[in-house]
């Protein structure tokens, strides 16, 4: 495979990783509309996941209402997603150089197994929620891997012989 060709998989992974990362963090924003939207339609769901999502719609509701200051908290979330996908905009430029990013980004998908499992015990975050909360490390660590493995492949391409 040529190094243009490895050069647009590289990207393709990158944008779309950058896309669901940014899409990701924008949800957080509107999340007691969203919740409204999943209880309104919450027979579609299982009955434990169905009071699980009425319980954290409730709290989400009632916390805005009383406490819409505590949102903020959600806010920089959404915020920190939308700064990490600016992060990869390093390695669409020049993804030899900035192969650390991808690295970077490999080591936070594996860190969301330890906080889903210790904080999500903490505070009372059902297993099974939990669970969904590891899929997105995974879902983000496969691409993530590949384009790694793809960059190693074109700085041997590209070593000077």
């Amino acid at each position: 495979m040529d190094d243009k060709i490895l050069t647009r998989k590289i990207r393709t992974i990158i944008i779309v990783f950058i896309v669901f990362l940014a899409l990701s963090g924008i949800t957080a924003f509107p999340i007691e509309t969203e919740l409204q939207i999943l209880h309104k339609n919450s027979s579609i769901f299982p009955d434990f996941i169905r009071h699980w999502l009425t319980d954290v719609y409730f709290a989400v509701k009632d916390t805005n209402t009383k406490y819409p200051f505590l949102s903020y908290g959600t806010d920089w979330l959404a915020f920190a997603h939308l700064v990490i996908a600016v992060a990869f905009i390093g390695p669409l430029k020049n993804p030899v150089k900035n192969i650390w990013v991808i690295e970077f980004g490999m080591i936070a998908c594996l860190m969301i197994f330890p906080l889903a499992f210790i904080a999500g015990a903490v505070r009372g975050i059902p297993l099974y929620w939990r669970l969904i909360d590891c899929s997105f490390g995974i879902i983000g660590l496969i691409p993530l891997i590949w384009c790694h493995r793809l960059i190693k492949r074109l700085e041997q391409i590209n070593k000077p012989k």
